[in-house]
């Protein structure tokens, strides 16, 4: 049997199919529509009860907060590749593809409309304040 914690996110909201997610191992269910900072605490609950992560120093924007854009500025003008991130954040080992970092970087572009986080087209992204 798998350690890795399974969260459910659908738009199916009736009891049967979440009885039925539960019998079949997932861990937790959320339907559509969710709530952006909801799924970040399942998550972070998740993982911390399945022991599978430790949590990481985090940035606090008004009701945000993020890992991710600390991690950029700390290394400010030097580019990081996708693996360098996933391995900085959540550990070689863990079980994340590359590509979420996409999906990260672009909501933080969008909730916290920053531009200062630069994609190194191929290679990764990079923290940079225009002056």
């Amino acid at each position: 049997m798998s350690q890795i914690p399974v969260l459910m996110l659908t738009a199916l909201e009736d009891e049967y199919t979440q009885v039925m997610s539960f019998d079949e191992q997932a861990d937790d269910y959320m339907t559509k529509p969710f709530s952006m900072v909801l799924l970040g605490r399942r998550i972070t609950a998740l993982l911390r009860r399945s022991g599978q992560a430790p949590l990481p120093q985090t940035v606090t924007f008004g009701d945000v907060t993020v890992d991710l854009l600390r991690l950029l500025a700390e290394h400010r003008g030097l580019v990081l590749t996708r693996s360098q991130i996933l391995d900085e954040l959540w550990g070689a080992d863990y079980p994340i593809i590359d590509r979420t970092v996409d999906t990260y970087i672009k909501n933080l572009r969008k909730k916290l409309r920053l531009d200062c986080i630069v994609t190194v087209k191929g290679i990764g992204y990079k923290y940079e304040v225009q002056l």
